[in-house]
């Protein structure tokens, strides 16, 4: 019997493997996707704007520093426009030596974090998860290519759309939005102060994210019907739309790489934890991407839980005690839960179009750019100032292991 058995190999899910193996746990790691798969994933047009907290774990994780030069770009400022107005309320300092965070491709972040792994010290399983069950001793899972096993504890880390949170009952409060995103890397006539923009226009929600002086990626937020006729464009069309659509602000802009769609639909479960059986990343949270932390709030889940299963396991106690469990639920509800009802709200206001709508986040916006209080505390949280201690603050005391109860047949 293994120690833990994590179902996704996303970045989240290699971590934490990572992380728990690092320090000496037995751990299993199940995913479809084939090592090739995994250490060469493809562009999926997705950047992901990191924040200074999320940046520190990476690197203590050895992912960090596999990340070549031209994949991290430095995000100074923020912009967030509403309607047609060209006034917009900023966030950050274009001059300052410390941006607020980091735009990085979401494939290199993938292919970054296969690097770091213990390959040695993780079992692969490239295959999926057909059922899940817990007692009171351990985890049981069976697998698609017909294995068995068990760990003492399941951790989910298998996207918004979790089958194994699913299986174990735990119910997740979803916010379809009833749109879509077009993501797709763009080059423009006129250079940007690596500034990343949040565009509230009327019917339509574009950001522009910022990669290097010419070049930002480009997504825009329609329903679904609408990015279907977008992604059916030639590239010379396309690349017509997207000027026409940010206002030719930027010049004319190139369509420089395949675009890719995605559902807009944000998760949060009821409950972090079961027996013997925790969610992280996305199974935990699945953020809209308008805040940008759904990454962030991702590694630093993984953070959190490992940890504690590692205090736990120098100890010689369970890893998968109900009370480290629900310590963990706790701590991690506590850092999202805030920002993931704000996030709702944010999009709820600014994609009504009713007037009394767009009258309150004009004033809303006008106050906010005012009151300096609220731009650095903004600010501050996308920096990712306040952070939980690092793996490698916890106490290592060479305490025996202690053994745990037999499992019943199951």
């Amino acid at each position: 019997m293994r120690d833990v058995a994590i179902i996704g190999a996303g970045p989240t899910g290699l971590c934490l493997a990572n992380t728990l193996a690092s320090a000496g746990l037995e751990v299993i790691l199940i995913d479809r996707l084939s090592a090739e798969e995994l250490s060469c994933p493809p562009p999926d047009g997705r950047e992901i704007a990191l924040t200074h907290g999320s940046k520190q774990l990476l690197n203590d994780m050895g992912v960090w520093q596999r990340l070549a030069d031209d994949e991290i770009a430095p995000l100074q400022q923020a912009r967030v426009f509403n309607g047609q107005s060209t006034w917009s309320m900023g966030f950050g300092d274009a001059s300052s030596d410390s941006p607020l965070g980091f735009m990085v491709p979401n494939h290199a972040i993938r292919r970054a974090a296969w690097q770091a792994a213990n390959l040695d010290g993780i079992r692969f399983l490239h295959t999926g998860l057909t059922s899940i069950s817990t007692n009171a001793h351990c985890a049981s899972l069976k697998l698609e290519d017909g294995t068995t096993l068990q760990a003492r504890l399941a951790v989910a880390a298998d996207s918004r759309f979790s089958i194994s949170r699913r299986q174990m009952g735990i119910a997740a409060e979803m916010r379809d939005n009833g749109r879509s995103m077009m993501v797709c890397r763009v080059t423009h006539e006129v250079a940007h102060d690596q500034s990343a923009w949040e565009w509230f226009d009327h019917g339509q929600t574009l950001a522009l994210l910022p990669i290097s002086e010419h070049l930002s990626s480009a997504v825009v937020t329609l329903p679904e019907r609408e990015i279907a006729e977008l992604m059916a464009l030639d590239d010379v069309a396309l690349s017509t739309q997207l000027t026409e659509r940010y206002g030719g602000r930027l010049g004319r802009m190139t369509l420089a790489d395949k675009a890719h769609a995605y559902p807009l639909v944000s998760t949060y479960a009821e409950r972090f934890h079961d027996r013997r059986f925790a969610l992280v990343g996305d199974a935990a949270v699945g953020m809209h991407p308008v805040t940008a932390h759904g990454f962030n709030f991702g590694v630093h889940s993984q953070q959190r839980l490992a940890r504690r299963i590692i205090a736990a396991f120098q100890r010689g106690e369970d890893i998968a005690s109900s009370r480290l469990l629900a310590t963990y639920d706790r701590e991690h509800r506590l850092a999202t839960r805030p920002l993931y009802l704000a996030t709702q709200a944010i999009v709820r206001l600014y994609t009504d179009e009713r007037p009394p709508a767009r009258a309150l986040r004009r004033l809303g916006l006008r106050l906010g750019d005012k009151l300096s209080p609220v731009r650095e505390l903004v600010s501050r949280h996308l920096q990712g100032d306040l952070l939980p201690p690092r793996i490698s603050e916890l106490p290592h005391p060479a305490l025996p292991r202690l053994p745990l109860p037999r499992p019943l047949d199951s």
